[in-house]
């Protein structure tokens, strides 16, 4: 509710203030933005915890959940990044910060794509049996 309650009060401010003061209602709202996402790492970081403990009980190899972990971190800043970008009237910059984004991920989940690939090629009967 805290949060919902500064992105209205925030919104309301910016609304207003962007007629006379357009960079001061930018301003507000990247710093509103800002606040939110610092807001959540805490909660973030719990998340984080209790799925590296579930991993670990599950005796999961811990580099696919750090690499997982850091492919979803990567979506959230570019996203971020993206959404500010947009509020900022700059579309095109939105765009490539969310093209980055992708090829990130894409780079990171590769030594992911490549163990399932050798997983699922080591059930395949091989060919000279």
């Amino acid at each position: 509710m805290q949060i919902v309650g500064v992105g209205l009060i925030a919104t309301f401010l910016a609304l207003v203030v962007k007629e006379q003061k357009p960079m001061i209602a930018f301003l507000l709202v990247v710093f509103v933005g800002a606040f939110i996402f610092l807001f959540l790492i805490d909660h973030i970081g719990r998340v984080i915890a209790l799925l590296e403990q579930i991993a670990k009980d599950a005796n999961i190899n811990m580099m696919y959940v750090q690499t997982l972990l850091k492919i979803i971190g990567i979506a959230y800043i570019a996203e971020f990044g993206a959404q500010i970008a947009k509020d900022a009237g700059q579309a095109a910059i939105a765009s490539k910060i969310e093209l980055a984004g992708k090829v990130m991920i894409l780079v990171m989940a590769i030594p992911i794509l490549t163990a399932v690939i050798e997983m699922i090629l080591s059930l395949l009967p091989s060919a000279g049996t």
